[in-house]
């Protein structure tokens, strides 16, 4: 049996695809501002398909956000840490493939695996949110030109 992977796939054409052959994983954008996903992600969840987001933490320009270095320096870590960690509790089909430049960049990404967000942090994080694309002044995201159009 074949398996494949797609990339900045529709639910349509996943389906499509998984007439011909088993998907098992999809890649598409997503992050805790670009969320256009989140239904796919469940969907995808439910069918234990894999999800790897791209630009996890923002693309070319990194995720800004006052809430998210609030949240970070509550919880002694970077805000591109709690990114990560949020992304990783967000769903368990969630593979990440952060870009890493040096040893210890590598482990200062590993070190999102090590974060417990309380409640509290998942609701302030989950409320940056760019509402499919559309920027909303509400939520608190600054300078991420590649996520906020």
């Amino acid at each position: 049996m074949r398996h494949i992977g797609l990339s900045n796939a529709t639910s349509a054409q996943i389906a499509q695809g998984r007439q011909i052959c088993e998907i098992v994983c999809v890649q598409n954008q997503y992050n805790l501002a670009h969320r256009v996903d989140d239904a796919l992600i469940d969907d995808l969840a439910r069918q234990s398909i894999a999800y790897v987001p791209f630009f996890p933490l923002g693309g070319f320009t990194p995720l800004q956000s006052s809430t998210l270095s609030a949240v970070a320096a509550s919880l002694r870590a970077t805000p591109m840490q709690v990114a990560l960690a949020w992304l990783l509790h967000r769903s368990p089909n969630i593979l990440l493939i952060p870009g890493t430049s040096s040893v210890a960049h590598l482990r200062e990404n590993l070190a999102a695996t090590e974060l417990a967000l309380s409640d509290e942090a998942l609701a302030r994080l989950d409320a940056i949110d760019n509402r499919g694309g559309q920027y909303a002044p509400e939520a608190d995201l600054h300078g991420a030109s590649s996520t906020v159009r």
